[in-house]
């Protein structure tokens, strides 16, 4: 398999450019003028998702055969808020790794996905990335198909694209993967998240007034921390502070993801044309990982998997622990 047949799209590249759309729309409508373009990259690029980002849930064969009406599931046996706090106290017991920022942040994960429109085969792919812990340098990562214990692709270097122009890469390094100098207090946090929001790296005619200046901007830059190294009381403080996103709920019913781990999924809201989960471990209520799904004529059809194998720091790009 080549590189185009393996790396997806991505789950959250299909919904950013439906959000773009819907606030290009919503600009033409209200009229309001749009601010300087945003360039800065902090807390994590939201664009590079796709065969190397980080997600979790159900097996092959679970993802192959699993349809659900959307509002079938029974009613939940704990609410998001709970799960988040008891999410919380698992984070707080976390060794923690510590980074200079010349060092990378390692991750392996298996990625189950399917190419847009969500309507071809699954395909499950081992993914190892390297995130610069400073945001000093590019994101490398390499995959192989998880059949071929010996099929690794190249190491290459990841960059993030422009929405305008796909062909077109944007020439500046990626987001400081290693979250540790961030308040530990919830409050604080929450206060710096709403200050210091994630690039969406949104299309020309967006109403990026709108979007960043959103109550809800404020959960969408602490879910894109996720995707590098947040340390165990900033991961807790996380938490705490999605607790408190109003309308995230609890999908009942067992999920399992890529690598057999049995978790609890909250759904977030916020999500254009499908939905974005966040799944933890049924018992100990550590953070696993991410599924996205896409809703079709009233279906809702699971898209993607990853599940995080694990995380490290080391010292160099391909230099594994």
């Amino acid at each position: 398999m080549n590189e185009t047949e393996l790396s997806p799209r991505g789950f959250e590249e299909q919904l950013l450019r439906d959000l773009t759309a819907h606030v290009a729309q919503r600009a033409e409508v209200v009229s309001v003028a749009r601010p300087a373009r945003r360039r800065t990259r902090l807390l994590g690029g939201w664009r590079l998702a796709g065969a190397f980002g980080l997600a979790v849930t159900l097996t092959v064969g679970a993802l192959a055969v699993q349809t659900m009406r959307v509002g079938e599931q029974p009613p939940p046996t704990a609410s998001a808020s709970e799960i988040f706090r008891l999410a919380a106290d698992a984070a707080r017991q976390q060794p923690e790794l510590t980074a200079r920022p010349d060092q990378y942040v390692f991750t392996e994960s298996l990625a189950t996905f399917r190419e847009l429109p969500a309507s071809g085969p699954y395909r499950t792919i081992r993914n190892q990335l390297w995130q610069s812990a400073g945001g000093i340098a590019y994101t490398q990562g390499r995959y192989r198909p998880e059949t071929d214990p010996n099929g690794w692709s190249e190491l290459r270097v990841l960059r993030i694209d422009d929405p305008d122009d796909p062909e077109k890469e944007l020439d500046a390094f990626q987001p400081p993967a290693y979250h540790g100098d961030l308040p530990t207090d919830p409050d604080e946090l929450f206060r710096y998240l709403r200050e210091h929001p994630v690039d969406l790296h949104l299309s020309e005619g967006a109403d990026e007034e709108a979007v960043y200046g959103d109550e809800s901007m404020a959960y969408t830059t602490a879910r894109s921390m996720l995707r590098g190294y947040v340390p165990p009381r900033t991961l807790a403080a996380l938490f705490e502070v999605l607790a408190r996103q109003p309308g995230a709920v609890v999908i009942s019913g067992d999920v399992v993801d890529a690598a057999g781990r049995h978790g609890v999924a909250i759904r977030m809201p916020g999500v254009i044309g499908g939905n974005m989960d966040l799944i933890f471990d049924r018992d100990s209520h550590v953070y696993l990982g991410t599924r996205g799904s896409v809703i079709r004529d009233g279906k809702e059809s699971l898209y993607d998997a990853v599940a995080v194998l694990r995380i490290a720091i080391v010292d160099r790009p391909g230099q594994v622990p």
